[in-house]
C-alpha cells in the first residue's frame, strides 16, 4: 500500500549535488566578489529549481538539497547559542579524501531560546513546494562524539550530565521553532550510533575516557529531549550512516550492537538506514523494530553513479522483509548525495536516475 504521510515509499535522505551555478557563486562569495545578498539570490533560484526537479520525478517529500550549507552538520551546530566552529585537527578520519578540518567547541552555556537561522531555510522550502517539505539537521550527538570532553571545557560544564541536559534542551527549543514554522517532517542525521558499531571507534572513545556501552543510552536521552515538544502530527525520522564525504566513509559494522536501544529507547517514528554495502551488515537487527515504526531501506548507493537494477533492489527488499513486515518498509538512497558542498563522485544525471529508480521500484513493490 502507498503511504499518505512521511516517510513515503520512495523517499530520500536530503542533500543533493550542488549545481555549477551555485558552486560558482559560493566561490565568488568566498573571494569577496559578490555580496551575501547576491549569493542568497542564487541559492534561492537554485533551490526553487531543485524543488521542482524532486517533484517532477515523483518524490513526495522535498528538501532544499542543503544548498545553503557547506557541511551537513557544522552549519547547523555552529549556529547554536554557546557553540563555535573553528579549524583544527580531525581525530576521526575518512578512508580516503579528508574534509576541510572544521571542528566544534562549546564557548558558553548552551542557550535554549529556539533562535536559529535555519528556521528561515525551512520556511523558504515550505513556501515553494507542493510536496511535503522536509527539514534535515544533525543529531545532538554530533556535538559530542567526535571530540568528547575536549569540546566541552570543565570551566563551563564541570559535570558532563549538565552539558547533555542543556544540549537536549537547546535542541528541544530549536525543534519546536521548526514545528511552529510549519515543519511536520523532521530528520535527525545520526552517524554516531552507526560509528558505535565499529570496534575501532568503540576503542577510540574508550581510550579517551568515554564508555561505548553507555554513550548510546546518553545519546538516546538527548534525542528524546530534542523531540519532546513537537506536535502529534510531526514525523520524527533519523538517518544512520557510516560517513559520507566525496564517496568515502569512516566506519564499518552491522547495527547489532545498538539495535535494541536504537529501535526501542528512542522516540523516533522512522529510520533511514544505510544498507548499500557489506559494511552495514545484514538485516537481522531489524527484528527489534516495533510494529508502529517504519524503516526506510537505503539500498541505492549515493557513493557511485552505477545504477542498481530493479530486480536487485527488490531482492534486497524481500530479504529485509524476513525480519520486519513489508508494510513497515520504504526505499531511499543510503545517504545524501552531498554531505558537504563538494558532493560525492557521480554526475547530476546519475543522481536523478537513482532517485527515479527508487520511485519506480517503490511503485512496483507497494503500488
Amino acid at each position: 500500500m502507498p503511504r499518505t504521510k512521511p516517510p513515503f515509499r520512495a523517499d530520500h535522505v536530503g542533500s543533493l549535488l550542488r549545481p555549477a551555478a551555485l558552486k560558482a557563486a559560493r566561490g565568488k562569495r568566498e573571494r569577496g566578489e559578490i555580496s551575501a545578498a547576491e549569493l542568497a539570490a542564487v541559492e534561492d533560484r537554485e533551490i526553487e529549481k531543485v524543488i521542482r526537479k524532486q517533484e517532477d520525478i515523483g518524490l513526495r517529500s522535498v528538501t532544499d538539497g542543503e544548498f545553503r550549507r557547506a557541511f551537513w552538520n557544522y552549519d547547523f551546530l555552529g549556529k547554536l547559542s554557546g557553540v563555535e566552529v573553528y579549524l583544527g585537527e580531525r581525530k576521526i578520519k575518512f578512508q580516503g579524501r579528508q574534509p576541510k578540518p572544521m571542528m566544534l567547541r562549546v564557548i558558553g552555556k548552551l542557550g535554549a531560546d529556539g533562535a536559529h537561522p535555519m528556521t528561515e531555510h525551512f520556511k523558504f522550502v515550505a513556501a515553494h513546494a507542493k510536496a511535503m517539505p522536509k527539514m534535515t539537521i544533525p543529531s545532538p550527538s554530533s556535538l559530542h562524539f567526535r571530540y568528547g570532553r575536549d569540546a566541552v571545557p570543565a570551566s563551563i560544564y564541570p559535570a558532563m550530565d549538565d552539558f547533555y541536559r542543556d544540549l537536549g534542551e537547546s535542541y528541544r527549543a530549536v525543534v519546536r521553532a521548526f514545528a511552529d514554522a510549519g515543519c511536520r517532517y523532521l530528520q535527525l542525521d545520526e552517524v554516531n550510533f552507526a560509528y558505535l558499531c565499529d570496534p575501532k571507534l568503540r576503542a577510540f572513545v574508550a581510550e579517551r575516557g568515554d564508555d561505548p556501552q553507555t554513550l548510546p543510552h546518553i545519546y538516546a536521552r538527548m534525542i528524546n529531549a530534542a523531540i519532546s515538544d513537537v506536535p502529534a502530527d510531526m514525523t520524527k525520522a533519523m538517518h544512520l550512516c557510516r560517513g559520507n564525504f566525496q564517496s568515502s566513509f569512516v566506519a564499518s559494522g552491522g547495527y547489532e550492537p545498538v539495535a535494541e536501544i536504537l529501535f526501542n529507547e528512542i522516540d523516533i517514528d522512522a529510520y533511514f538506514m544505510e544498507y548499500d554495502s557489506d559494511r552495514a551488515g545484514g538485516f537481522e537487527p531489524l527484528r527489534f523494530v516495533p510494529k508502529r515504526k517504519i524503516v526506510v531501506l537505503g539500498l541505492v548507493t549515493s557513493k557511485s553513479g552505477t545504477l542498481e537494477s530493479k530486480d536487485a533492489i527488490k531482492r534486497r527488499i524481500d530479504e529485509a522483509a524476513k525480519f520486519v513486515e513489508l508494510e513497515q518498509l520504504c526505499l531511499s538512497p543510503q545517504c545524501g548525495f552531498a554531505s558537504s558542498e563538494e558532493g560525492n563522485i557521480l554526475a547530476e544525471d546519475e543522481q536523478w536516475a537513482k532517485l527515479r529508480r527508487i520511485v519506480e521500484v517503490a511503485d512496483e513493490v507497494w503500488g
